[in-house]
């Protein structure tokens, strides 16, 4: 017979990725009493199955071509990479998918740890069942926060699951290489991991729907990595949608849609996210299972007064690091309504305002080259309705560029809006160009003006130097 156990805690959090960690390491930092419930491992996807496993396929990647591109040590790494060393260290950065260290840290701030599926059951209650089979009914006096997450999307293909395709978890935890990979996408994962498969040993067809890859940068960012993608050896293909997937004694069939026949050791989709919401109660409270969670700029979830909806769950910005972002703002608001305070901060920019997931979005694609943008793409702002001019340079007008890589090729630009002369967003494209995005970051969210960014001198010979070609285009 299940035992059922009840506790009262301020604050219950459903989902341990690093987003209801964040939540919970503000709340407890508040002095709220917090549970955190989780059914997988604690640290959640980017720590496991996204961020750092596919980091770590990515950098010897990008390190070898970054070293070929050097005189005087380009001859010494033609060669192949260790791919067994590679996914050897892959496995290192993934813990070895186990959650221990992360379970310490849990302890370390005082949040109190419960395994298995949480579920809302009806508003502030939240029940999961452990591994003992003992029933936990966790009520919050405050606060419920869903940092549940997204899963991979799957297309609607017949009996695809018979084939056992490849998400974005398979593709960053397999122990080989595939001799053939086919990739279906043109989004981050999808050219993330064609540029690793590539360069771990897998032949790679690309198969892209759309007319390019990166849909969401800005067209030349797209453009430069599918050039490299195709120098590198992947057989890349625009305009093409899979019509039917079988295995055929082991062997995976494509059928495109002109009706050519790929074969492949396996197949990757990286064809999107959905909200992993079906499962978490929330016919319980009057709204739809399985749907995106619609939240104010402090993360509560509209028309409720305890729930909030936290990182990808909510559909704003569907990265890690924004996430976060969020759960620092999520629990800053959380503790305030805890303490009684009467007026929150949530005016654009304000303690309580999640206001760099509407104008600051920074990302960064692994790929070689790098693509890393912040803010609003041209078309975002000219649709948006800002009056703005594309400040464009090649990366080749800077010393330090011809100093980092024999031939380096990239290009930045800057969307100037001409009304206070702010930055409304930056894309780079090059190597070694995602350390250089946070600097773009500050001066889009600071609403930094051109005149002040011009006493902001880079130092030389840097790739930074950057932002003074791009400032003197604009002045002229």
């Amino acid at each position: 017979m299940t035992e059922t156990e009840s506790i009262v805690y301020d604050v219950v959090v459903v989902g341990a990725g690093p987003v209801g960690e964040n939540v919970a390491d503000r709340t407890r930092a508040a002095g709220l009493s917090t549970a955190i419930v989780e059914s997988e491992l604690i640290g959640g996807e980017c720590s496991y199955w996204a961020c750092m496993p596919s980091k770590a396929l990515l950098r010897p990647v990008i390190a070898r071509a970054d070293a070929r591109r050097v005189p005087g040590l380009g001859h010494l790494v033609q060669g192949p990479l260790d791919t067994a060393a590679v996914l050897a260290h892959r496995d290192y950065e993934a813990s070895g998918w186990k959650d221990d260290g992360q379970v310490r840290w849990l302890d370390g701030i005082g949040a109190d740890l419960y395994r298995g599926q949480g579920r809302l059951d009806g508003p502030r209650k939240v029940t999961v069942t452990g591994p003992d089979g003992v029933r936990h009914v966790l009520t919050a006096r405050h606060a419920v926060a869903v940092c549940t997450g997204t899963r991979a999307l799957l297309p609607d293909l017949p009996a695809l699951a018979d084939v056992k395709p490849w998400t974005s978890r398979e593709a960053t935890s397999a122990k080989a290489a595939p001799g053939r990979l086919i990739v279906v996408g043109g989004g981050v994962v999808a050219v993330e991991m064609a540029t690793a498969w590539q360069a771990l040993g897998s032949r790679v067809t690309l198969l892209v729907r759309g007319k390019g890859l990166l849909p969401r940068m800005e067209p030349f960012a797209g453009e430069l990595v599918a050039d490299a993608l195709s120098e590198a050896g992947v057989d890349l293909r625009t305009g093409t949608s899979v019509a039917s997937v079988t295995r055929e004694n082991g062997t995976v069939v494509a059928v495109t849609d002109s009706g050519d026949r790929i074969e492949a050791d396996e197949i990757l989709f990286a064809t999107g996210r959905a909200p992993q919401t079906d499962d978490i109660g929330l016919d319980t409270i009057g709204l739809e299972p399985g749907s995106w969670l619609t939240v104010d700029d402090s993360l509560r979830v509209q028309d409720s007064d305890w729930l909030y909806a936290v990182g990808d769950v909510n559909h704003r910005a569907l990265l890690t690091h924004q996430g976060k972002y969020q759960a620092r703002i999520a629990g800053a608001a959380i503790a305030a309504r805890a303490e009684g305070v009467p007026l929150l901060e949530t005016d654009p920019w304000g303690a309580h305002a999640a206001t760099a997931d509407h104008d600051a979005v920074p990302q960064v694609v692994f790929t070689d080259p790098e693509a890393a943008a912040v803010g609003l793409s041209l078309a975002e702002a000219e649709q948006a309705g800002h009056r703005v001019r594309a400040v464009d340079v090649e990366f080749s007008s800077v010393a330090g560029a011809g100093l980092y890589a024999d031939g380096y090729r990239g290009r930045a630009r800057m969307i100037v809006d001409l009304d206070d002369e702010t930055l409304r967003g930056v894309t780079f494209v090059g190597p070694g160009v995602g350390e250089l995005i946070h600097s773009a970051t500050i001066a889009v969210a600071g609403q930094v003006p051109i005149n002040r960014l011009w006493h902001a001198v880079p130092s030389y010979p840097t790739i930074s130097e950057v932002w003074l070609r791009l400032l003197e285009a604009y002045r002229g």
